[in-house]
C-alpha cells in the first residue's frame, strides 16, 4: 500500500498521510477506558491495527525519501539517523514505562500512548517544511518542479551547472529503466519487482531478493530478543536485583552505539559494516551461549523456594558480552540494513522495492516475538542460555551472506548503484568506479 501511495501522492505526502493515520490510532487507543474489559480490549486492538497502518506506512516511505532527497557523500550518515531516533524512541518508552508502572489508575496506559502523539506531530509539522523528492518528479514527468525541488534542497540556483548536472542524470536513469522495465499496468509495475534471472545481480528479482533478506537478517541476529525479552529472561536467575534498570542500560548502550555508524559507513563504506559487524555479534553470542550453558544462566540451585544462580560473576559476564553485542548491532547492522535498502533500488521499482523490505522487516519482528517465548519459556523450549547458539547460528548465516552478497554503494549516486549492478558484483563492488553516465 505505502508503495503505491508514494508513487501516486509522492514521498513525503505519503509519510504525512501515515504520520495522521498513526495520531488517530493513538487517539482511539488513549480514548480506551477500563469500564467494561471486553469493549476496552476491542479499541485497543482497533487502535493499534490503525496505528499499524501508519507506522508501516511511514516505515516503508520515509527510508525512500531520505535515500533520494540526501547528497551522496552523507547519505549513508543521514540515513542512519532513522536507526538512531528508532532507538531514541524505544529508549523514552523504557523511561516513561518505568516511570508510571506503579501507577494504580487509567495514566498507567494512557500517559505511555498519550505521548505517541507528539512525534507524530512533530514528523507530519517537520515534512511541511521540506520539498517533494525531485525523483518522484521525474518518474512523473514534472521536470520544472524536480529542478526547483533540486535546487532546495542542494542549496544551489535552479540554473547552476551543478543542479542541470544532477537532474540530467536522473532523467537519463529514469528514461533508461523505463525502456527496460516498461509499466503499462498496475500489475506490470509490481511484477516489475520479479522480473530478470536469478543468477544475475542487476536483475530486478535479485535486488527485491536482496532487499527482503538483508532485512530478515537483521532481525535474525536477535537484537528484538534482549529488547523484548530481556527482563523476564535474567529475571529468571535471580541474580540481578533490578532486571528493569539492566534493560534500560541495555537500551541506552544501543542509543550511544548508533552515531558511530554515521562515520564509519560513509568511512569504510556499507559492506564492511555488516561483514564485520555479523562477526563482532556471533562472537559475542557464541561466548554467552557457551558460558551460560557452563558455569551461568543455565545453572541454578534453589533458597527459600526460589531459583538463584550458581557463579554470578559467571552471569555478570554474560551481560557484559551482550552489552557488546549490541554496541555491534548498533553500529552495523541496525542502520546498515536501513541504508543499502535504500539504495538498491531503481527508479522504476524503488517504492514498491522498498515496501517490500520493510513489510520483510516487520514480518520478521513478529515472528521472532512469536516463537521467542516457546524457545524460552520455562514450560516448553526451556532453552535457557541455549537460545544464544540459536542467534549465533543465525548471526553467523549473515556474516556469510554480506560477504557473498551484500555489494558497496558508498559515495554512489542512486543513478550510479544502478551502473555498479550491472557491471559488477557484490564481492568485486568495492573497487568499481563510475566512467559513464547514464546522461
Amino acid at each position: 500500500m505505502a508503495g503505491d501511495l508514494a508513487d501516486l501522492f509522492g514521498r513525503r505526502t505519503t509519510v504525512i498521510i501515515g504520520c495522521f493515520t498513526y495520531i488517530s490510532g493513538v487517539i482511539i487507543q488513549t480514548a480506551t477506558t477500563v469500564n467494561n474489559p471486553t469493549q476496552a480490549l476491542g479499541l485497543i486492538v482497533a487502535g493499534r491495527l490503525i496505528a499499524g497502518f501508519g507506522v508501516g506506512q511511514v516505515s516503508a516511505t520515509i527510508i525512500m525519501y531520505m535515500s533520494e532527497i540526501c547528497p551522496r557523500k552523507v547519505r549513508g550518515a543521514l540515513v542512519s539517523g532513522y536507526q538512531f531516533c528508532i532507538t531514541v524512541g524505544i529508549l523514552l518508552a523504557s523511561i516513561v514505562v518505568y516511570a508510571t508502572e506503579k501507577r494504580e489508575d487509567t495514566g498507567q496506559y494512557r500517559i505511555p500512548i498519550a505521548l505517541q502523539l507528539a512525534w507524530g506531530i512533530i514528523l507530519a509539522t517537520g515534512l511541511f517544511l521540506l520539498p517533494e523528492s525531485p525523483r518522484y518528479f521525474v518518474k512523473r514527468g514534472m521536470l520544472e518542479r524536480a529542478r526547483r525541488s533540486l535546487s532546495i534542497l542542494r542549496g544551489q540556483p535552479e540554473n547552476s551547472d551543478y543542479v542541470e548536472f544532477e537532474l540530467a542524470e536522473i532523467v537519463a536513469n529514469a528514461e533508461y529503466e523505463r525502456s527496460i522495465t516498461p509499466s503499462d499496468s498496475y500489475f506490470s509495475s509490481w511484477a516489475n519487482c520479479f522480473s530478470g534471472s536469478l543468477w544475475k545481480s542487476k536483475s530486478n528479482l535479485r535486488r527485491t531478493i536482496l532487499g527482503t533478506s538483508i532485512q530478515m537478517m537483521q532481525q535474525w541476529t536477535g537484537v528484538n530478543f534482549i529488547f523484548y525479552f530481556s527482563t523476564p529472561f535474567l529475571k529468571s536467575t535471580n541474580a540481578i536485583s533490578n532486571t528493569f534498570l539492566i534493560s534500560l542500560i541495555f537500551t541506552l548502550i544501543n542509543v550511544l552505539s548508533t552515531p558511530v555508524s554515521f562515520w564509519t559507513i560513509e568511512r569504510f563504506g556499507r559492506r564492511p559494516l555488516l561483514i564485520w559487524g555479523a562477526f563482532g555479534m556471533l562472537v559475542c553470542q557464541f561466548i554467552v551461549a557457551t558460558v551460560g550453558d557452563t558455569v551461568g544462566f543455565n545453572h541454578t540451585h534453589t533458597v527459600n523456594g526460589t531459583s538463584v544462580a550458581n557463579n554470578v560473576p559467571a552471569v555478570n559476564a554474560q551481560i557484559s558480552f551482550i552489552c557488546i553485542y549490541i554496541f555491534f548491532f548498533a553500529s552495523t547492522w541496525g542502520p546498515g540494513a536501513w541504508v543499502v535498502t535504500g539504495e538498491i533500488f531503481p527508479l522504476s521499482i524503488r517504492s514498491r522495492g522498498i515496501a517490500l523490505s520493510a513489510a520483510s522487516n516487520w514480518l520478521w519482528n513478529t515472528i521472532i516475538a512469536v516463537i521467542t517465548p516457546y524457545m524460552v519459556g520455562e514450560d516448553r523450549g526451556n532453552l535457557k542460555s541455549n537460545v544464544f547458539f540459536v542467534w549465533g547460528s543465525l548471526c553467523t548465516c549473515a556474516f556469510v551472506y554480506a560477504y557473498f552478497l551484500v555489494p558497496e554503494t558508498k559515495g554512489l549516486t542512486l543513478e550510479q548503484v544502478d551502473l555498479m549492478f550491472e557491471e559488477t558484483t557484490p564481492r568485486t563492488s568495492s573497487k568499481w568506479k563510475p566512467t559513464t553516465t547514464y546522461a
